[in-house]
Parts: structure tokens; sequence; C-alpha cells
């Protein structure tokens, strides 16, 4: 298969294990590493739909400016208002200011601001931002949380993440 360029895609959770991908493939033409499949198919612009079993690849829509939206999740809850996740340009945005976040950042509120009020376990958050069932320690998940609290201060909002002592976190609208 001349002329067709492949692309290697590695998905690690740790940053130990991402080095070590990047040694085995560091003879690659083109790769990528990922920390969770998620990761890998929104890069590739594959989502999966909750009622399908293979994924799709979305049609472009037509659109004349780009607009914020508050990413789904799969609890289907009910988003924060006037707080949303751009996923587009990964921002979160409040009241018509805007903050910009990591990947990890991202996804932690995604699964938050969707629910607003709702416990999600350290297990679930890991397997949501992470793509893993391993914590360890949990001191990865702690630092985007305090991350993603100085970011919410900084834009002025009302929402906080409360911790639920040997539960998990949660979003709270005040």
């Amino acid at each position: 298969m001349s002329g067709i360029a492949s692309l290697v895609i590695g998905i690690a959770s740790s940053p130990a294990h991402r080095r070590q991908l990047a040694q085995l493939f560091g003879g690659t033409e083109a790769f990528l590493i990922v920390s969770s499949v998620d990761q890998a198919r929104r890069f590739l612009g594959v989502v999966r739909r909750p009622d399908a079993a293979e994924p799709v690849v979305p049609e472009p829509a037509a659109r004349t400016e780009p607009a914020a939206r508050t990413e789904p999740v799969a609890d289907g809850g009910t988003p924060t208002p006037g707080l949303s996740v751009d996923s587009d340009r990964r921002v979160l945005c409040w009241r018509g200011r805007e903050i910009g976040l990591t990947p990890l950042e991202h996804d932690l509120l995604r699964c938050l601001v969707g629910t607003p009020g709702h416990i999600w376990s350290y297990q679930r958050l890991h397997r949501e931002v992470w793509g893993t069932e391993h914590l360890g320690r949990g001191s990865d998940l702690h630092s985007v949380v305090r991350r993603v609290r100085r970011k919410l201060v900084r834009l002025g909002t009302s929402a906080t993440i409360h911790t639920v002592r040997g539960v998990g976190f949660r979003l709270a609208v005040c």
C-alpha cells in the first residue's frame, strides 16, 4: 500500500504509559497518543449514538457562526443555566465570559455541568475523564478539580464543585 499514509493511535491513561508508547512508536511516520477511547473518537470525528451499537461519523452541519453548546452527558441531565462547556473551542462559558480548558478539565466539566447536583463517584469520573478504572491515589483527579475550581472563581460563577467525602464530586449552583 505505497502512497497511503498510516496513523497509529495509542491509548494510555498515565503519563508513564504515554512515554512508553512514544518510545515504541517513535519511528512510526505518524502517531497519536491519547488518554482515552473517547478522546480518540473525538479526534477522529467519530461519535457514538446512545441507541446505536456502531459508531457513526457526523455529517458536517452548515453554520454561519460557531455556536457554544453544552455537551450532553450519559445521564441525560439538565444543563446548568448560564454555565456551558463549548466543546468545539474547549472553553467554559459564563454570562458572556470564557476561559480556556485543558482536555482533562473539559472532560471533567462536561460531566459535572450537564448534571448539576448529581454526585459523580471518583471511579466514574476517572472512567469518563481518563478512560480507565484505575484510581491510584486519586491525586490526578483532585488536581484537575482544584484547577477547575480556580477557573470557576476567575469567571465569577455562582457554581462550585463540592467534595462528597469518600464518594466523589458534585457541581452546586448557588
